[in-house]
């Protein structure tokens, strides 16, 4: 009888090596389900199917795009993953996002998986040799086999090799709190909000009460799904589509964490044991980087411990200073990029989610107070945030009776103040500050500057350079704004 315990399975592979055409050809289900994937033959979003292996095993298929541009979609993809498939296609063997995926895989911890040299149909046996030899040396040990999607090739044996790899895979611990990172959000007729991920932890049931964060939601679970079927318990390790009531679907998005209330706090801060990749450049003291954690993507600055800088290929203790909350447990994965060039530096694993500055551990007494607050969102809270987004960054005047809503979003996250009478939903926020940020590492930073570049008024560009100067991330000389030292 086949091991019951639900495990995800996470394609890798360089853009146009058959991933896509893969998934279908083993499971029946086209993952392009974008318009624009359709038009332009790639995958952008993460496609989702189910995978019935020989044994009568289930399996849930993550399909993750290939484009370099697309790489932190595949980290969103891989963190909920418990094995691979690797696309290399036998007319090009091992190229660049080969290279980067397999080294998320790898920083990531699954080390498990299997390799199909697509397009066999394409070339000779000698060519075919040669895209073996280049997966042969990447990934010593690990199975692989010719498969032709067109003649069928390959197919069936692969799906035994998948089978005998699911089986030596270990499963995640069903026990814990629920824990799930959101990485789709949409609306239903008739059913209202889902969102849907990789469930990490614990179970989700109809009628449970559950939480959002960031973002302190409390919400009720109507309906559960695992693949297009209505269940009554999804498990950790299940593709699980969760309709949910008590939020707008304007509140809720990828980077979020469907959560039980009060089992993770909120936390600015992580602790880390990093690794650099080998062959690439050394990580630096002071830099700034994305870091990705679950499906959430986070500017971040990174604290060495011991060095001015970790060479490429050593391990090291950093702690991650981020510009917006995140929840996170011990043992988490994260991975870190770079934004000029765009390129994955490092890796490694939560040591400590709530560390002073120091890196010193919080006396347990003093952890309460980072806890979700218990208070329930002041009237219009809601509103605000479904307002302050749908206006991005033109938003009206805040109304007196707004400003407690106002000073609660921005609390927790959800929203930047600019002066008394504005607010800026944390997203758009963070837009202009990128956009910001770029206008002053290549010119001067005015007002006029950011008002032509965002196509906004002066007042709104005014407003947004005066909360970066609060936020410490410009300072002002003369008519011009400068980056101080840290956001450079």
């Amino acid at each position: 009888m086949p091991d019951p315990s639900p495990l995800t399975l996470g394609t890798a592979g360089h853009i146009d090596h058959g991933k896509t055409a893969l998934v279908a050809a083993l499971t029946g289900v086209d993952t392009d389900r974008l318009p624009q994937e359709k038009a332009r033959g790639i995958s952008i979003e993460l496609g989702y199917a189910p995978l019935v292996l020989p044994s009568g095993r289930r399996l849930s298929v993550v399909d993750v795009p290939g484009h370099e541009r697309f790489v932190r979609t595949m980290v969103a993809g891989a963190t909920g993953i418990d094995l691979y498939l690797l696309a290399v296609a036998c007319d090009d063997g091992v190229m660049p996002q080969t290279l980067e995926h397999v080294a998320i895989l790898r920083l990531l911890g699954i080390d498990r998986g299997v390799v199909a040299l697509t397009k066999r149909d394409l070339i000779d046996t000698r060519a075919a040799e040669r895209a073996r030899a280049g997966v042969e040396e990447l990934l010593p040990g690990v199975p692989a086999v010719e498969v032709s999607v067109r003649s069928g090739q390959g197919i069936e044996e692969l799906r035994g090799l998948l089978d005998a790899t699911a089986a030596a895979a270990t499963a995640r611990g069903g026990t814990g709190a629920a824990r799930m990172p959101i990485d789709r959000a949409f609306s239903l007729r008739g059913i209202g909000t889902v969102v849907t991920g990789t469930l990490w932890s614990g179970t989700v049931r109809p009628g449970d009460r559950l939480a959002v964060e960031p973002g302190a939601l409390d919400v009720r679970v109507r309906s559960v799904e695992v693949h297009d079927r209505a269940v009554e318990e999804a498990a950790a390790g299940q593709r699980v589509a969760v309709a949910l009531t008590g939020t707008e679907r304007s509140l809720v998005g990828r980077g979020q964490t469907l959560l039980e209330p009060g089992s993770l706090a909120r936390t600015y801060r992580l602790e880390c044991e990093l690794t650099v990749l080998g062959g690439g450049r050394p990580l630096r003291h002071g830099e700034h980087v994305t870091a990705h954690h679950g499906t959430a993507e986070l500017h971040a600055r990174v604290v060495l411990r011991d060095a001015v800088e970790l060479a490429p290929g050593a391990t090291g203790r950093a702690q991650l200073r981020l510009e917006s909350p995140v929840v996170a447990a011990a043992g988490d994965r994260v991975i870190l990029r770079l934004t000029g060039p765009s390129t994955t530096v490092a890796g490694g694993v939560v040591s400590d989610p709530l560390p002073s500055r120091s890196g010193e551990a919080i006396p347990p007494p003093m952890q309460a107070p980072r806890a979700a607050p218990a208070v329930a969102p002041p009237p219009g809270a809601d509103q605000l945030a479904r307002r302050l987004r749908s206006q991005w960054l033109a938003p009206s005047p805040l109304t007196a009776d707004e400003l407690p809503a106002a000073g609660y979003l921005a609390a927790n996250g959800a929203a930047v103040r600019a002066g008394r009478d504005l607010a800026f939903a944390a997203e758009a926020y963070a837009a202009a500050r990128d956009e910001a940020m770029d206008i002053a590492e290549s010119g001067q930073l005015t007002i006029a500057a950011l008002r032509d570049r965002l196509g906004i008024s002066r007042r709104y560009a005014q407003a947004l350079l005066e909360a970066m100067d609060g936020q410490g991330v410009t300072r002002r000389v003369g008519d011009a704004r400068v980056l101080r030292r840290r956001s450079r």
